[in-house]
């Protein structure tokens, strides 16, 4: 008897428990985190389905803003809500046929647009900054003084040098001119690779006013959100088993000896 020990263990059912793992809270709310990341994971991807279309470049003509090849998100817009400094995609037979274009807005309807003075653009006889070149020549474009008709765009690449834009055009009937009624598309990031949201274009803020970004942001937040929720809504009944099993190894631990 002396030699003895004792143990306390937990009752035995005949088997491995196949109820559920840790308490009732618990369940109910990871079950409800899963729900509610499924809720936004799907709502996000909808929600950007509906709202933006993917494109790529293929020319180099808007280097360095976007490279050829890369991949852009466009959110969908009325040609009526663009404004200057936006970068665009839109269809124009007498540019290209059957194929998207991708340039950025310098000028609207009522503006006048000439290049360059002092290197630089002008447009309502105010020169712009325009920070998004990165220092790329654009003295080498030579634009006459154009009116731009009421209802159209006039569009350049950012690669100034080579890009067919507005200024290969000016001999056309619409001086190079776009129909806003011919944007399908506002350009709003680069995913791949992944450069991220395109650069505001300040320098046409003394001109009016500038677009918003879309709701890009909040739709990627919604996505990363959703996914998080349910990775660790999921994550729970793994860990509950877990931290279970050590409590029961903990119970049969000898408690003395007689």
């Amino acid at each position: 008897m002396g030699g003895e020990s004792t143990t306390r263990t937990a009752p035995r059912s005949g088997g491995k428990s196949t109820g559920p793992v840790g308490s009732r809270t618990g369940q109910r709310l990871s079950g409800l985190a899963v729900a509610l990341g499924i809720v936004l994971f799907l709502g996000g991807f909808g929600w950007g389905a509906v709202v933006y279309r993917p494109y790529t470049v293929p020319t180099t003509s808007m280097t360095p803003t976007i490279d050829a090849g890369d991949r852009v998100l466009a959110q969908r817009v009325d040609g009526s809500e663009i404004r200057r400094g936006d970068v665009v995609v839109f269809n124009d037979k007498s540019w290209v046929t059957n194929a998207s274009v991708v340039k950025r807005v310098v000028a609207v309807g009522g503006d006048t647009v000439s290049c360059c003075t002092n290197g630089k653009l002008t447009v309502n006889g105010k020169q712009i900054d325009e920070g998004y070149l990165k220092g790329s020549v654009v003295e080498d474009k030579n634009i006459p003084t154009v009116k731009v008709p009421q209802g159209r765009l006039f569009l350049l690449g950012d690669e100034r040098q080579g890009s067919l834009d507005s200024s290969a055009h000016l001999s056309d009937a619409a001086q190079g001119t776009v129909a806003r009624s011919a944007v399908a598309a506002r350009v709003d990031a680069v995913v791949w690779p992944m450069k991220g949201m395109l650069e505001r274009p300040t320098g046409f803020e003394t001109l009016g006013v500038l677009s918003q970004p879309g709701p890009l942001r909040i739709i990627v937040t919604l996505i990363v959100a959703g996914a998080v929720l349910v990775l660790g809504g999921g994550a729970y009944g793994p860990i509950a088993k877990r931290t279970g099993g050590r409590r029961a190894r903990a119970r049969t631990e000898p408690v003395g000896a007689r």
